[in-house]
């Protein structure tokens, strides 16, 4: 096989690489190179509040990958560590992949919704409306939590000129549970005045035979 069919094939690789792939790789383009363990920890300081957090698994598979590319490479850890580690680094190639990658705006997607809690109060007329709210109110706990945590994230960015753009990403993902937090206290609210108010039409009993979707179309 000639250099150029080489060089076709792992540019057709590429173009197949998932998005964790990439994701992974945007985690080695910060300077200094880093273990599976230290890009999970960079992951779940950052990824996590605006996309996700692969699992450790994951980012060793997708390292592997990417050194197999020539977007990565790595080293072991000489005897001066207690423990063997092997580090990785971008590699130029890498850089310039994921460049291109991140200015296609095409590959980008629209944002998919997938809200459990709300799943769950869509089939409210099966769930009792105490553990219902007391799951809207669970939840209302956790993204406070999780607000703490993202201006935590944002307070380490921003000391960090290198972070400048994630401390931007982390800055939206502050808003974003903002009013995730506004959405499900007002969620509660709504809860609460239906169950102070009559039942619903008809008693909530199912009506047969209609076929008819609630809303139009």
């Amino acid at each position: 096989m000639t250099s150029s069919q080489i060089r076709k094939k792992q540019e057709a690789r590429a173009r197949e690489l998932p998005a964790t792939a990439w994701a992974v790789l945007g985690l080695l383009s910060f300077p200094g190179e880093r273990t599976g363990y230290e890009l999970k920890k960079w992951a779940d300081a950052s990824l996590r509040f605006f996309y996700w957090s692969p699992a450790i698994s994951q980012i060793y598979a997708e390292l592997r990958r990417l050194e197999g590319l020539g977007y990565a490479d790595s080293r072991r850890s000489g005897p001066e560590e207690v423990r063997t580690k092997r580090r990785y680094a971008i590699t130029d190639a890498g850089r310039a992949a994921l460049a291109d990658w991140a200015s296609d705006t095409a590959e980008a997607g629209p944002p998919v919704l997938k809200h459990g809690v709300l799943l769950r109060v869509w089939l409210g007329h099966l769930a009792d409306p105490a553990r219902l709210r007391a799951v809207v109110a669970d939840h209302i706990a956790r993204t406070r939590e999780e607000l703490a945590e993202v201006r935590e994230a944002r307070t380490r960015a921003a000391d960090t000129p290198a972070w400048t753009y994630p401390e931007l990403a982390l800055r939206w993902s502050e808003r974003h549970h903002e009013a995730e937090l506004t959405l499900a206290e007002a969620l509660l609210a709504d809860l609460d005045e239906l169950a102070d108010g009559p039942p619903p039409a008809g008693g909530g009993a199912p009506r047969q035979g209609t076929g008819d979707a609630p809303t139009g179309g």
